[in-house]
């Protein structure tokens, strides 16, 4: 018995020693991986962090916490360090708390096949000079557990802050909210009033989640998908690189544009970019499109006997994945694609033989999944994931956000706008006040309701609820959207601004208490719009695809490519295809992949045709037709500063106006040489109403330039006109050709806007029809008149 007592003994008095080097460790170790982790932002300003929130940093990183942020220093090769900004979270804009008591919420994803070893939160905010700094704070919570505080004091008031919060790793699970919640006072007596003006902090949108992440080994599992390829925990941009047989043939790249369209309707606003080569990547995830015989002759495969989808390991990263798309046949390797975008729910396993593929009836025209149906009004639950997305509750909530996404051809013939019937509930305050509703669509206020006070039997406490009736506390408005104000992509902002209710000192009710919300039955109505553009118009290709799009499936598109494409051009295929997918919601299930020699046979189809130099033959069909050509004066003798050949760029006719500002007549067309990539639109000559967009440029490096401006939302806005020049990441949009229109408007609604245009003209053709039926209801009058009497 003496010697197991003693051994206890023994192994206690260990334990505590290692616990205590742990102790003594701990906080040695958090400021070394901290300063690993390089911030600009913060380099420019030291995190001014007192003593105070020093020792309360202490306090809430326990040793758990410092153990795990230790070991990270030891991760396995491979390990990465992530920093991503709220921007790039969806906090756009600084996150603005109020009140004593107000909170916010960003959401975090970790990536599948990553786990996170450390974390930290680069909190960079301002506060209120006014508070009483003992008492107000920051509470940090992650997935509703508070991990920290941070106090505010007086020798930081006003300014920047920068602080560095280090975060449990153990917290982090998929899908994570950390969450700000702002505790604020400005004095010490029995009563504050919540809507003080003293009372606010903002988060700066570049604050940052900081994420050291080691790579795991995931099973090729076909259930997986999309992860790893796609991994929508993960916010940023998505880069799949496709490996293509050399020479790949249109059956091919199709099949390959048909998965790239699947992978960017799956990234949406992140989105995608598919560089495209021959060879497996060294270190990356990839998706590889061939016959079984013209994959690359590292992969070790099973034999193929029909349509076949493999998730293997990539030869050259064991840690990294390839998603294998193949048969024996080009038709054979088409309906593997088209399994996988259609029926991937039900996939199991490393590997799939399809049996039998379906791709369905062809889709009809503006029927996309991300486009509001506009032939009936839309109920606002048909826009949600969420209920409780149309609820908000404080004082000054943020805005109740609906994405509208409609096509770019609807035409108010008449000027109606676009009705809207709001139904809301609120909590009506006692007496009237400035609380607020404001409708806004794209930041732009349309109309502003204030909001009305209770009736006077609420006021005194003889409110009966009826639970399963339509009264109560609620409203209903009913307004027009101008129809200027829409365009393809919308956002419809309602903004509550509930207003206090404080009526004396010390009297004002409880902090947030009220609420508001929209009915899920709410409507807003496209069907009073027909379809009908003015083309070619930049602007809609590069903010819905049109004309494209009007088919989800892209049944009446055809990509022309040059007969021996570089990787560029195989890339701007590829991505421009994520794009389509990207805005309709749908894979490109019936696209056609097209060579210069084909066009001729390319009947009843848009084109959207792609080549890397302006002088290639895939544009030579259109020569005489092409607003901009590029490379026509490429060998005149002229030479650059450096004695190369210069390229040119010269315009058939003049502009007619440049970055949305008409020119006056007799202005010039416009010369440039250099390197320089372009996006034009024209219609195809000779079959009226369709239309030819193009990306070309004077070489095959420029048109990723031109990739990458379809990417930025400010350069997007900027695309307008049928000409659009791009260099240096700079845009510059004209007109220069001639327009022509498609669609269909009836015959009243022509006849109206021909009328409108003469107003004097239309006053007197009023004026004339007035006298007439004046004169025919006198003539009326008078032969009834007549009647009467001979009777």
């Amino acid at each position: 018995m003496k010697p197991v007592v003693s051994f206890c003994l023994s192994l206690t008095a260990l334990l505590g020693t290692l616990y205590a080097a742990t102790l003594a460790a701990a906080p040695s170790a958090l400021p070394a991986l901290a300063a690993r982790v390089p911030s600009s932002a913060a380099a420019a300003q030291p995190s001014p962090v007192s003593p105070a929130a020093a020792a309360n940093s202490a306090q809430a990183t326990n040793a758990p916490n410092a153990m795990n942020a230790s070991n990270a220093a030891s991760s396995v090769a491979g390990s990465t360090t992530v920093h991503m900004a709220f921007s790039a979270l969806g906090a756009y804009r600084p996150l603005n708390l109020r009140g004593l008591e107000d909170a916010r919420v960003v959401n975090v994803g970790v990536r599948l096949d990553h786990v996170v070893t450390a974390a930290w939160l680069r909190l960079r905010y301002t506060y209120s000079p006014a508070l009483v700094f003992p008492i107000s704070h920051f509470k940090v919570s992650i997935n509703n557990e508070v991990v920290a505080t941070v106090p505010f004091d007086r020798e930081h008031a006003g300014q920047i802050v920068t602080t560095d919060i280090p975060l449990d790793p153990r917290f982090l699970t998929d899908y994570n909210q950390i969450g700000l919640r702002l505790i604020a006072h400005y004095t010490l007596e029995h009563c504050e009033d919540p809507e003080n003006s003293a009372l606010w902090a903002d988060v700066s949108p570049t604050s940052e989640i900081i994420l050291d992440t080691s790579p795991i080994r995931l099973p090729n599992d076909l259930a997986l998908l999309p992860a790893p390829f796609f991994d929508r925990r993960d916010v940023s941009r998505l880069r799949l690189p496709f490996v293509l047989p050399a020479d790949a043939d249109n059956a091919t790249l199709r099949s390959a544009g048909v998965l790239a369209s699947w992978f960017g309707a799956l990234a949406d606003y992140r989105q995608a970019r598919f560089p495209a080569s021959s060879t497996l990547p060294p270190d990356d995830q990839a998706v590889v499109v061939a016959r079984s015989a013209q994959l690359p002759a590292a992969l070790k495969l099973p034999p193929v006997n029909g349509p076949l989808l493999i998730v293997t390991d990539n030869p050259a990263s064991v840690d990294k994945k390839l998603l294998i798309v193949t048969g024996r046949t080009a038709a054979e390797v088409d309906q593997a694609a088209a399994a996988l975008v259609l029926g991937r729910t039900a996939m199991a396993g490393p590997a799939v033989q399809v049996a039998q593929i379906d791709i369905g009836a062809p889709r009809k025209p503006y029927d996309a999944p991300r486009w509001l149906p506009v032939d009936r009004p839309v109920a606002f639950r048909e826009l949600i994931d969420d209920p409780n997305q149309l609820q908000v509750h404080g004082s000054s909530p943020d805005a109740i956000r609906l994405n509208l996404r409609v096509p770019a051809d609807l035409f108010s013939w008449n000027g109606a706008g676009v009705p809207l019937n709001l139904k809301y509930r609120y909590t009506a305050p006692t007496v009237q006040n400035n609380s607020t509703l404001a409708v806004q669509i794209n930041d732009q206020l349309v109309k502003s309701y204030r909001l009305a006070p209770a009736s006077a039997d609420d006021a005194q406490g003889r409110l009966q609820l009826p639970v399963l009736s339509a009264s109560g506390n609620r409203s209903s408005s009913a307004l027009d959207i101008p129809a200027f104000r829409v365009g393809s992509s919308n956002q419809l902002q309602l903004r509550f601004n509930l207003d206090s209710q404080k009526t004396g000192l010390c009297q004002s009710v409880a902090s947030n208490p009220v609420q508001a919300a929209v009915d899920p039955d709410s409507t807003i109505d496209f069907s009073n719009f027909v379809h009908f553009a003015q083309m070619p118009n930049l602007a809609y290709f590069s903010n819905s695809g049109f004309p494209f799009t009007r088919y989800a499936d892209l049944a009446q598109t055809a990509v022309v490519i040059p007969a021996h494409p570089a990787a560029e051009e195989l890339e701007a295929l590829l991505t421009m295809l994520g794009h389509m997918g990207q805005w309709t919601g749908y894979p490109a299930l019936r696209v056609q992949i097209a060579r210069p020699a084909d066009i001729a046979q390319l009947t009843g189809k848009d084109l959207l045709v792609i080549g890397g130099n302006g002088s290639a033959p895939v544009l030579d069909h259109w020569r005489q037709a092409l607003p901009l050509t590029i490379g026509a004066n490429s060998n005149d003798g002229t030479t650059g500063g450096e004695g190369g050949t210069v390229t040119r760029a010269s315009f058939s006719v003049k502009e007619q106006w440049r970055n949305g500002v008409h020119l006056p007549d007799g202005s010039a067309h416009l010369e440039r040489d250099g390197s320089l990539a372009a996006l034009m639109g024209f219609e195809l000559p000779g079959s009226k109403g369709r239309s030819v967009v193009a990306l070309t440029a004077t070489d095959q490096r420029q048109l990723i330039q031109l990739l990458d401006v379809l990417e930025k939302p400010d350069r997007v806005s900027q695309l307008q006109g049928d000409v659009a020049l791009v260099r240096g990441g700079e845009v510059d949009s004209m007109r220069v050709g001639e327009p022509y229109l498609v669609g269909y408007v009836p015959w009243y609604a022509r006849l109206w806007s021909k009328a409108i245009q003469h107003p004097i003209l239309l006053g007197v053709l009023g004026a004339i029809a007035g006298l007439l039926l004046a004169i025919g209801a006198f003539t009326a009058l008078q032969e009834l008149a007549a009647r009467r009497r001979g009777v």
